[in-house]
C-alpha cells in the first residue's frame, strides 16, 4: 500500500469493539490503490458508550464514510438520518455514507450474503435452516434467506431463547414470514434439529479470533453429507465449527467471501466506483498464506 496522505486524502473506517480481527483495513486499502483513489480505511476501536460521540466526530472531521461491525450494528440505527429500505426491514447498518453531515445508513451484508449463497439457492429453496445468532448478522441472514432463498422453516438459535424469540416477533410483523421455530443454544438438544436443516449458518462471533476453539457446536452427529455449514466468522477462515462439519462431508463456507462482498458494495457507495473483486481476493488470500 502507498504510504501518501494528502490534505484532500479522504477517510472511511470501521467502527466496531473489539476489531483487532478485521481484514477490512487491508481490502479497502488494497482497493483505493488498485483504483488510484485517494482514501485511507482506518479502524477505530469504539465502546457502546462513546458510539454517539464517535459520529458526532465523524461529521466534525469530514469522515466520508464508516463500517459498522459487532456491537453497534442494531443500536446505531437511532443516529441515522436515512436508512435504505434494507436496513430498515432488517433493523441494523452495517455501513455509513457521510453526505455533508447527513449520515445514510445501509445494510451491505446482503449483498455479501446473495453473493455467498447464490450457488446453492436451488438446494435451500423449501428446505430447513438453521440460524445460530439473535445480532446484527443474523438479522441480515433472516431478511436475504426470506427475501431471496425462499426456506421452509428458519429455526432460530440463540443463547438466550427469549431474543431469539423477539426476533421471531420483528420478522413476522416486518415480513410475514410464519415459518420460524425457536430454541435455546443448547447443542444436546439440538443434534436432530441441525441434521434435519439443509442449511446451518453461525451468525454470531463464537470461534473468532482468539477464541479459535470455540464453537456453537461440537457434536458430530450435528452434521451429514448433503448439508451446507456456513460460518460468518473469518478469522480463522477455517473455524473449528467449519473443520467438524466437513468432517462428516458436510459442504462448508467460511466468512470471507461475504466479508469481501458486502465490503466491495460498501466501497461503491462511499466511492462511486467498483471494488476489484479478483484481484482483492487474491491479494487476501496471498496474505492469509503468509
Amino acid at each position: 500500500m502507498k504510504n501518501s496522505f494528502h490534505l484532500n486524502t479522504k477517510i472511511i473506517g470501521l467502527l466496531g469493539h473489539p476489531i483487532k480481527h478485521t481484514y477490512s483495513p487491508f481490502i479497502q486499502n488494497i482497493a483505493a490503490d488498485l483504483k488510484n483513489l485517494d482514501y485511507i480505511y482506518l479502524p477505530f476501536d469504539v465502546p457502546s458508550s462513546n458510539l454517539k460521540n464517535a459520529l458526532k466526530g465523524m461529521i466534525a472531521l469530514g469522515i466520508k464514510g464508516f463500517n459498522v461491525t459487532i456491537p453497534h450494528k442494531e443500536n446505531i440505527l437511532q443516529y441515522m438520518n436515512n436508512v435504505s429500505e434494507e436496513a430498515s426491514i432488517i433493523g441494523s447498518v452495517n455501513t455509513i455514507v457521510n453526505d455533508m453531515g447527513k449520515l445514510n445508513g445501509y445494510n451491505t451484508d446482503v449483498n455479501g450474503i446473495l453473493e455467498t449463497l447464490s450457488p446453492y439457492k436451488e438446494e435451500i429453496y423449501g428446505n430447513d435452516v438453521s440460524i445460530v445468532g439473535a445480532g446484527g448478522a443474523a438479522r441480515a441472514m433472516i431478511y436475504t434467506l426470506v427475501r431471496h432463498f425462499k426456506p421452509k422453516n428458519i429455526f432460530l438459535i440463540n443463547r438466550t431463547e427469549q431474543r431469539a424469540e423477539t426476533l421471531r416477533k420483528y420478522f413476522y410483523e416486518k415480513m410475514r414470514y410464519e415459518g420460524f421455530k425457536t430454541f435455546e443454544l443448547f447443542p444436546p438438544e439440538l443434534v436432530d434439529i441441525f441434521r434435519d436443516s439443509k442449511l446451518i449458518v453461525n451468525a454470531t462471533s463464537i470461534g473468532m479470533y482468539p477464541d479459535v476453539d470455540d464453537a456453537i457446536t461440537t457434536l458430530e452427529d450435528s452434521f451429514c453429507e448433503g448439508q451446507i455449514v456456513f460460518d460468518v466468522v473469518y478469522n480463522p477462515p477455517q473455524t473449528k465449527l467449519l473443520k467438524i462439519a466437513a468432517s462428516k462431508g458436510a459442504t462448508t463456507i467460511d466468512g470471507l467471501k461475504m466479508l469481501i462482498y458486502q465490503g466491495a458494495k460498501s466501497f461503491e457507495l462511499w466511492t462511486g466506483e467498483e471494488m476489484p473483486i479478483e484481484q482483492i481476493n487474491k491479494a487476501l488470500k496471498l496474505y492469509l498464506a503468509n
